[in-house]
Formats: C-alpha cells, sequence, structure tokens
C-alpha cells in the first residue's frame, strides 16, 4: 500500500514538473515578438513576392521572431495589429486599405511600433498623405531592368554596415515623386551614370529610415527581381530594416 503510494506521488510530481515546462514554453512563445508581412495588390503583382515571404520567415526563424503573411487587409484592426512589433508591405502596389484598415494601422505606428517598406510599397496608396510622409516619397518611373552602381553612404547604420562602400547589382531601379528627403536618413543613393533611365541627377536615393509619428520606418527599393532574396548581401540589408522597425536598434 506504502509502495503505491509513493508511486502515485512520483506520477504525480512527474505530471506537474511536465506541465511547468509546458506553461514555460508556451510564455515564452507567446513573449516572442512578431512581424506581419502584408502582400496585398492593385494594378500590378511581382512575382518576387512568394521569394520574399519565404526569406523574411527564414529570417525570422534564424533570429528569433515569427512571422505571419497575410493579403487580408482585414486583418488590420487594432485587435489583431497589436501582436506585432512591426509591418512589412513586401512588394504592395495600388489602394490596399480602407479607411477603417487606414485608421488602425495609423494607431499602430502612433504606439511606438515600426514600418518596413520594401521595392513597389512605394507603389501604394497613392491618395493618403499620412502614408506618402511615412514612406518618404511615391513611384514615379523606371527603366528597363540593368546594372547599376550603389553608393552607400552610411555605412554604420544595421541595415547598411555590412555592405561595400559601392554595391553593383542588377535590378529595377525607381524614380520617385511626392518625395520627403530632408525628413529622413539617406543610406543609399544610386550613381545615375552607371545606368540609363534614372529622373533625379546627382542626388537620387535609394533607401533610408526615420521615425516619424510616433513609431520607426524603413524603405528600401530594392528586390524587384526573385534572384535578390536568395543574395545573402540584400538579406542582411533587409534583416536590418526589420530590426530597427521592430526593435529600434540603429547598430
Amino acid at each position: 500500500m506504502k509502495l503505491i503510494t509513493i508511486q502515485a506521488g512520483i506520477l504525480l510530481c512527474l505530471h506537474a514538473t511536465l506541465h511547468i515546462s509546458s506553461a514555460i514554453n508556451t510564455t515564452k512563445a507567446v513573449k516572442q515578438p512578431k512581424l506581419l508581412v502584408f502582400t496585398k495588390i492593385g494594378p500590378y503583382y511581382h512575382e518576387s513576392i512568394p521569394f520574399g515571404i519565404a526569406a523574411i520567415e527564414k529570417l525570422g526563424r534564424d533570429n528569433e521572431f515569427l512571422v505571419d503573411a497575410t493579403n487580408d487587409s482585414s486583418l488590420f484592426t487594432n485587435n489583431n495589429l497589436k501582436q506585432y512589433s512591426a509591418v512589412v508591405f513586401l512588394s504592395t502596389t495600388g489602394d490596399v486599405l480602407n479607411d477603417q484598415e487606414k485608421n488602425a494601422f495609423v494607431r499602430f505606428i502612433r504606439s511606438d511600433k515600426g514600418f518596413v517598406g520594401i521595392h513597389s510599397a512605394i507603389d501604394t496608396e497613392y491618395g493618403w498623405p499620412w502614408y506618402n510622409k511615412l514612406l518618404g516619397g511615391y513611384f514615379m518611373s523606371h527603366p528597363i531592368q540593368q546594372n547599376a552602381t550603389l553608393n552607400v553612404i552610411d555605412r554604420r547604420f544595421i541595415a547598411t554596415k555590412h555592405l561595400p562602400k559601392q554595391w553593383k547589382r542588377f535590378d529595377e531601379w525607381y524614380s520617385f515623386q511626392a518625395t520627403h528627403w530632408t525628413d529622413v536618413h539617406i543610406l543609399i543613393t544610386i550613381d545615375e551614370k552607371s545606368y540609363i533611365g534614372g529622373e533625379h541627377g546627382q542626388f537620387h536615393p535609394m533607401s533610408w529610415y526615420h521615425r516619424y509619428d510616433g513609431g520607426r520606418a524603413f524603405y528600401t527599393q530594392l528586390s524587384h527581381r526573385e534572384e535578390s532574396y536568395a543574395d545573402p548581401l540584400f538579406l542582411q540589408h533587409i534583416l536590418g530594416g526589420i530590426q530597427y522597425a521592430m526593435f529600434g536598434r540603429t547598430r
């Protein structure tokens, strides 16, 4: 009888230990920071979007943050967004949020959260001045895809400190309109002498970051092509932008 009682006690202890361990693991998972990757499109779909999602999901696994990806704008509510540290607009195009969703997104940024715009995120929401200032400009035009030389003018920031001073790439190169470059910190410019079709002359920014309306925003024009998401230099560039947006890290 005494042996049965002892065995029962051991089983209860083991059960309690497993329960506590499970609770600790669940707590860790809940506390892990989360990123929302948003891919809704209007007039144009980038074939690189699935590659971008997969690459960012891997960055999350390797750097201890969770990633949700969606093209469903109805998820832009106060209750849903509050679980995320930052939102990525990954090659979005056109009008992607209705008025209610816009208001939720504004409140999200104002709560000290972050935004990452990748490539055609700047070809999005042309009628929304708040978004224009968050992003730093709007798309205007691009020539055919070609080689060009990027000048990394800030090599101390977390998204650019790993890059060479001159970075030669093949991509689709945007020119911009309605820019707010005096309100942002420029990271990378493009040398218009190195390709045909630029429309800004000697000063043509391609990536930047800033504090805006209580939150943080990072933008990079790169990555029209799916090959970008297999490039370690580009992936580290994206990771640095995400870490700035999520955690405010600059180094």
